[in-house]
């Protein structure tokens, strides 16, 4: 992860004059970091920076070993939002609120920060929100549809961060949202917000229809739509007319360093540039697609990288996460050991005609964090269906009760690196020779 590392990213930034000339001439500088990678980029920031922070805020799911000093550090929830987020967000809002035309707030930026900082809105409750976040994340729906429902359920994403302020506000963000929307990231706390009350609505109807949804969310969300309730920032509104933000990091980041890596240990790479997204199981098919058309004409030994955030609609009772769901199912694609493959419909293997070659693939989260696990993904080999069937462990039925993380745990094929301190997405390697 060193490429993709938080505080290399905002040293790499701060290194340009025309931001370093900004905050030499603000009156006051504040700060606020969010997300998984805000400790490393507090820390960063604050050592880069020649002059004293007025006040310095963090905001993450455990308070990192290095901080700088007279820093105000809240642990928070994810992915679920807790009454610690609240406190988090209106510790953020009176920041904002406390500062003079002629101040800076700088607001470092990271995956995780829609539910690290939450604010619900004036008429639902914490448990209003936990609940609809519970219900989307197990119906399968994408960072964008989850944060436009956040945005507008929230007293503080959105935009509304920057209308409290009355200074400029600069936002330096890592990205784990495929194609870097600034107004996704951690749901746009600072930007203008092109979703709508009635886009927020859809996304419930489409994932688990209207009727799953807490009364008083669908109550707020209606009276948005019949303009009862005030939208979010859009562009040109005055309230954020300052607040500008650039993308330091993202998922190709951490590609380009998975390429070095690769190379420096003799593979012929390839990258796939599209995002992988969609529904896990249906991204290991497009992707072994792509990895048996890129064999075909490979060097070997080879390796195949592609970057993005896939779902998971939770349908079984297991514990996973996207990247042991993906994993799992590729099990489906991999040339045939002499054990079973994955039981059910099977796509073309991996190989052409011949011998079968060394094949593995793992897919990781760049976080350290895949799901509600310990786990940061997992790998599978030509060797995986062999040594499952030896310890009479099924894969189809892992894979439909959305039980990966028992079926790599009795494997020993977990792959743990714990919280690496930043978050750029979804990261899958396939080895061939």
């Amino acid at each position: 992860m060193h490429a993709a590392g938080a505080g290399r990213l905002v040293r790499l930034a701060l290194a340009e004059p025309s931001l370093a000339s900004r905050l030499t001439a603000a009156a006051n500088v504040d700060v606020i970091a969010v997300g998984k990678a805000a400790g490393p980029m507090l820390d960063a920031f604050a050592a880069s920076v020649d002059r004293r922070l007025r006040a310095i805020e963090g905001i993450g799911p455990v308070r990192p070993a290095i901080l700088p000093a007279r820093t105000e550090w809240h642990d928070a929830g994810h992915p679920i939002p807790d009454a610690r987020s609240v406190g988090a967000a209106r510790r953020a809002l009176d920041i904002a609120a406390a500062t003079a035309g002629d101040d800076l707030l700088v607001v470092l930026l990271s995956g995780g920060a829609s539910a690290l900082m939450a604010l619900p809105a004036d008429g639902i409750s914490l448990e209003d929100k936990q609940e609809t976040v519970r219900r989307l994340l197990r119906a399968g729906a994408n960072i964008d549809e989850l944060n436009t429902v956040r945005k507008h359920l929230s007293g503080i994403k959105g935009g509304r961060l920057a209308a409290a302020a009355a200074a400029a506000v600069v936002t330096l963000a890592i990205s784990d949202v495929v194609g870097d929307d600034l107004s996704v990231i951690g749901s746009g706390p600072t930007m203008p917000d092109p979703s709508t009350f009635a886009d927020a609505l859809a996304v419930l109807a489409r994932r688990d229809g209207h009727a799953a949804y807490p009364g008083p969310v669908l109550a707020r969300l209606r009276r948005g739509e019949q303009g009862e309730v005030a939208e979010t920032p859009k562009a040109g509104d005055p309230r954020i007319a300052r607040s500008g933000a650039r993308i330091i990091g993202g998922r190709m980041t951490a590609v380009a360093g998975a390429v070095e890596a690769a190379r420096a240990r003799g593979y012929d790479v390839h990258v796939i540039d599209r995002p992988i997204v969609g529904e896990a199981r249906d991204a290991a098919r497009a992707f072994a697609e792509d990895v048996r058309s890129t064999i075909a004409g490979a060097n070997t030994p080879a390796c195949v990288i592609g970057a993005g955030e896939t779902t998971v609609h939770v349908t079984g009772s297991g514990v996973g996460g996207r990247n042991q769901e993906f994993a799992l199912a590729m099990l489906a694609y991999l040339p045939d050991a002499d054990g079973p493959a994955l039981a059910g419909p099977k796509g073309p293997a991996l190989h052409s005609a011949g011998p079968a070659p060394l094949f593995a693939f793992g897919s990781i989260g760049t976080d350290g964090i895949d799901g509600p696990t310990d786990a940061a993904g997992a790998i599978v080999d030509v060797t995986t269906a062999q040594r499952a069937a030896a310890l009479g462990l099924d894969p189809r039925r892992f894979l439909d009760n959305n039980d990966s993380y028992q079926f790599f745990g009795a494997l020993d094929d977990l792959v743990r690196t714990g919280p690496t301190g930043t978050n750029v997405g979804d990261v899958q390697v396939a080895l061939i020779e």
